[in-house]
């Protein structure tokens, strides 16, 4: 039996079994165990129980971990990395009233966007798909609304296959004062020099807003070419909860979309959004904190539409997993107990912390039309997998594994990572990465932008 080194395989998929961790498969008909193996083959997951035979297999001590699917994050705006923190005080539109806080649709859409180059592009999505994979989310859902030209798309399409994470490319709108802009329209050739294989790591949705004029062809156009379709869908921003009627009035819902936010939004336009079988991503942290209007996971659950669960925007808070995951459950717990104080007879179920991980997982490859390829440790699944340290001194000693991983844990905890067999974190440190370079370049990004936009960079804004 031999220990298990990426260094020495080129952790390309090669076949190992993981040996001896707390092993949480999320497939009810898989089942957990306190003390279980994967034997991973290639990409696949081939076998999970308590004990493999293994002989002469290369083997990953999991002893003290915990072994569980990779989350799933399905709504990243990946390109804005270098603009970490800028708006940590903003809000999403301008609110008339005076106090001088920044919001996200004048300067990061209005003002930022526009001066990005590709190279900005291409730097910027790789750090922020690299530093996801750092902590733990092996799929996102990279909602890039920087496709000026074609060339910017190109470079988006190049760091999210750098990365080497799974990841779903929104192919949103740019800004349409470059002459070579070509949204909706470039779509047919990315799908064809990027996307000619149905199994490969990086995939197409096609993203159309709804408070943009002519989304109607934008999703016709998406729909033609077999991609899923993906909007915000934000009842406070003026405007768009009767827009979202009028879409629902055409017919045009279906089990293709992917709605992400649906906060304020009328009751019809729910039944509408379930009846069609279209899916949910809650933003907790930003809607709360950006003024989109209160996260609907009550009205989610109550329509039995499970929500996924995304990070947004790295402008304004981060896109660690677990802060995501427990934003999601003090809210949904908070407005339930408060619910059961104030006399409630008819409240919903508490949520648990197997559920958010559910909506972690599961959920997020459910709403990103990869269920049957990722979101849970299934036999004949692809190997995207997480070893999460419970030794460490924030977590032991482990006694309810959904409950340390949900309450307890952060990127720390991470100790590696594999994406469809192939290791890109290993022992706390992501492979094949020069980390200090590519700082080095998103912090010469970072100085382009603020120059371009005409904004001073001041590190104590606010303050």
């Amino acid at each position: 039996m031999d220990t298990f080194d990426p260094a020495e395989t080129g952790h390309s998929g090669d076949r190992f079994v993981i040996r001896g961790g707390a092993v949480m498969s999320l497939d009810p008909a898989v089942g957990d165990f306190d003390t279980g193996d994967v034997l991973v083959d290639g990409t696949t997951i081939v076998e999970v129980a308590p004990r493999i035979d293994a002989a002469d297999i290369p083997v990953i001590d999991a002893t003290g971990k915990i072994v569980m699917p990779g989350f799933i994050d399905t709504h990243h705006h990946q390109f804005e990395t270098g603009l970490r923190s800028f708006l940590a005080d903003g809000l999403l539109f301008d609110d008339g009233q005076p106090h001088g806080r920044v919001n996200y649709f004048d300067y990061i859409l209005g003002r930022f966007a526009g001066a990005y180059r590709p190279e900005d592009v291409y730097i910027n999505t790789l750090f922020g798909a690299l530093s996801q994979l750092d902590c733990g989310v092996t799929t996102v859902l990279d909602v890039s609304q920087i496709h000026h030209t074609p060339d910017h798309s190109n470079a988006t399409v190049q760091a999210l296959s750098d990365s080497g994470k799974r990841a779903v490319l929104g192919y949103f709108e740019g800004s349409g004062q470059h002459p070579d802009f070509a949204y909706p329209g470039d779509a047919q050739r990315l799908l064809e020099e990027h996307f000619s294989s149905t199994d490969q790591l990086v995939t197409m949705m096609m993203g159309g807003e709804i408070y943009l004029p002519g989304y109607e062809e934008t999703w016709r156009l998406g729909r033609e070419l077999g991609l899923p379709v993906v909007c915000h869908v934000v009842g406070s921003f003026a405007g768009m909860r009767p827009e979202f009627d009028k879409v629902v009035d055409s017919g045009a819902l279906g089990p293709d979309n992917l709605f992400i936010h649906m906060t304020e939004v009328s009751d019809r336009g729910w039944q509408a959004a379930k009846d069609a079988g279209a899916k949910v991503s809650a933003a907790v942290p930003i809607e709360l904190n950006m003024r989109h209007g209160t996260p609907p996971l009550l009205k989610a659950v109550a329509m039995d539409m499970q929500p996924s669960l995304s990070t947004d925007v790295e402008c304004t808070m981060t896109a660690d997993f677990f802060t995501q995951m427990r934003s999601a459950m003090t809210l949904q717990r908070g407005q339930v107990n408060q619910m059961v104080l104030d006399g409630a007879e008819d409240v919903p179920e508490l949520a648990t912390t197997r559920d958010v991980l559910r909506w972690a997982t599961v959920n997020g490859a459910e709403g990103l039309g990869l269920a049957d390829r990722v979101g849970s440790l299934t036999p004949g699944k692809e190997a995207d997998i997480l070893i999460l340290d419970a030794e460490a001194i924030n977590v032991a000693p482990l006694n309810n594994v959904p409950g340390a991983v949900v309450s307890l844990m952060e990127r720390s905890n991470v100790e590696s990572v594999i994406v469809a067999g192939a290791v890109r974190k290993w022992q706390g440190r992501l492979l094949d990465v020069d980390l200090q370079r590519l700082r080095t370049q998103l912090e010469a990004s970072r100085d382009h932008l603020f120059d371009a936009a005409g904004i001073e960079r001041d590190l104590f804004a606010g303050g």
